[in-house]
């Protein structure tokens, strides 16, 4: 007897039947074709951020508006079809476009997220991001973004064929193509040429929002800077010696200069910042300075610039990253200098000199096996004493702070005083009050860290002792819709250049390099950045150097015999 098949199984052996179908097909592609394709992709999928910010304010009721649009689209599509066709082949064009689409969309992601610009200083600092850093920034949601718009674009690459053509015909084609291409792109700016000249003269940090020509063109920046600026550096400290002071005083000095991670002025409460967020300090009598603006908006930017001899005010990467810092200087003249790290290292500027570094200790009251709290940089400070014999000692504690955008993670339970918090690197899934108070909570930390800091140097009494506090960058919190940091300095917002800083000294620090504190709290609300610290360091150590600056010192008006 014959027996009929369920009308449900016939249905789902011809669907099963259709899908294996349509997978197994593999749709046939010259390379030029492909090129376009990816590059309309990149077009409609990457680049949002950029067609809002160059159409912003245009009204669409408006003619010229739609040209305008379309023109830039077609525009940059041409340029970057073309710039693939010219890096591409049938052997390389698939591991090429592969790399280009998952690096993209994790790109655009963060751009999105958080308004992030790809300039040169933002693909350094993604470049020197540690896999602890880079694991906090992982969530669901890029997961899902990565899914959509990297991995499943990339499989529809990986499966297509690629015609072969004969290499003549192949050569013709593809020059014909750019050509075209470059025409095209061409022609569509001229149609709007007035309007686009005027975007790129008057906004120029908008191309680094063209993507994935931003990070490429930085990437290849970042390269050739640091090809040029490898090698020794370029000595500052030659000439440099301590002054006559130095002869009579009694007793070896003890410095801590802290260098705070992502710690923004407006949050400050000695600034007067809304919430106390510094009540240990505050108690404490240090001498605060409201004022300060940072050299950059991210530490490979604000780190190497605040320790060299140009600053922001003769801004020069090549030149900063080549010559030595600050601390070269104080280390030739005799002054046993250590750097701390409970970071992502001290960007060259101590290179050559005493390094230590924490993140991976395994104290369990102050690290959870990923991280440390900054307390476990004052662990061991007793031993790098008695390695100086009761001699100089310059130390530098590079906080991990307020290093988003697990901000949660970067305090101890006592310190969870503003609530509710976001607990979570997802800033996404909170709301910005949320997100604030989890900041704040990272402030309140620091602020018992400075102050345990100084209780510290107070109990070295065969020491001299003092202690400076400056933070690198600042941070956004959701102003504007923005977050975290990185943007280009020329249009980055207050809250990601105010920067706090403070300054404690013990009495008989002050009174043998002769430094009148009152004096300094009358000059102390002044603006004043970071280019002050090369010099304000200089001149209160009394180190002498042809680099040295007295209008940059901040101590020179209050100090006896003030020249360095």
């Amino acid at each position: 007897m014959k027996t009929t098949p369920a009308v449900g199984s016939a249905d789902t052996a011809l669907g099963s039947r259709t899908i294996a179908r349509l997978l197994d097909r593999r749709p046939l592609l010259g390379i030029e074709q492909l090129a376009l394709l990816v590059s309309l992709f990149f077009s409609l999928a990457s680049n949002s951020l950029f067609f809002s910010a160059a159409t912003a304010h245009r009204h669409w009721n408006q003619p010229g508006s739609w040209l305008f649009a379309a023109a830039i689209f077609i525009a940059i599509t041409a340029f970057q079809s073309a710039a693939l066709m010219a890096v591409m082949n049938r052997w390389s064009a698939k591991p090429v476009l592969i790399v280009l689409l998952m690096t993209t969309a994790a790109a655009t992601y963060y751009m999105n997220k958080y308004t992030v610009f790809f300039n040169s200083d933002m693909v350094r600092n993604v470049l020197r991001t540690d896999v602890k850093e880079a694991g906090e920034l992982l969530s669901l949601n890029f997961c899902l973004h990565m899914l959509v718009f990297g991995v499943l674009p990339s499989i529809l690459v990986w499966r297509l064929q690629l015609r072969r053509t004969p290499w003549r015909r192949a050569l013709t084609i593809r020059l014909l193509s750019i050509a075209g291409a470059l025409l095209l792109a061409v022609g569509a700016i001229l149609l709007v040429f007035q309007d686009f000249s005027s975007l790129m003269r008057n906004q120029k940090e908008m191309r680094y929002l063209i993507t994935p020509s931003n990070y490429l063109v930085s990437l290849a920046r970042v390269v050739t800077a640091d090809t040029e600026t490898a090698g020794p550096k370029i000595p500052i400290s030659e000439d440099a010696k301590l002054g006559a002071g130095w002869a009579s005083r009694s007793r070896p000095m003890l410095f801590v200069l802290v260098v705070g991670e992502t710690t923004r002025g407006d949050n400050w409460g000695m600034n007067g910042y809304a919430r106390q967020t510094t009540p240990e300090l505050s108690n404490l009598g240090v001498l605060n300075f409201p004022h300060v603006t940072s050299c950059g908006t991210n530490t490979e930017v604000s780190v190497p610039c605040m320790f060299s001899t140009y600053g922001r005010r003769n801004y020069d990467e090549k030149a900063i990253r080549r010559h030595e810092s600050l601390l070269h200087i104080i280390n030739h003249v005799g002054i046993n200098t250590v750097w701390r790290d409970n970071q992502s290292g001290c960007k060259g500027v101590c290179d050559g000199l005493g390094q230590q570094f924490f993140d991976s200790h395994k104290d369990p009251a102050l690290c959870d096996g990923e991280r440390c709290l900054d307390e476990i940089m004052l662990e061991g400070m007793d031993d790098e004493i008695h390695k100086t014999k009761e001699g100089n000692l310059f130390v530098v504690l590079h906080q991990l702070g307020n290093h988003g955008p697990a901000y949660y993670r970067r305090y101890p339970s006592a310190m969870r005083v503003f609530t509710p918090t976001c607990d979570t690197a997802d800033l996404s899934k909170c709301s910005q009050q949320q997100i604030v108070n989890t900041y704040d909570n990272g402030v309140l930390y620091t602020d018992h860290f400075l102050a345990k800091t100084i209780a510290y140097l107070k109990k070295q009494t065969n020491y001299d002792t003092a202690m400076l506090y400056l933070s690198d960058h600042g941070e956004s919190l959701g102003e504007h819709g923005i977050f975290l940091h990185g943007m280009p300095y020329s249009i980055a917002p207050k809250e990601q250049t105010h920067v706090p800083m403070m300054m404690w000294m013990s009495q008989g620090f002050a009174h043998s390099f002769g430094v009148s504190q009152n004096c300094l709290e009358k000059h102390a609300g002044d603006a004043i950045s970071q280019d002050n610290l090369f010099h304000t360091l200089l001149g209160m150590l009394q180190i002498k150097s042809k680099y040295y600056e007295k209008s940059l010192d901040l101590t020179a008006v209050c100090r006896a015999g003030s020249a360095a």
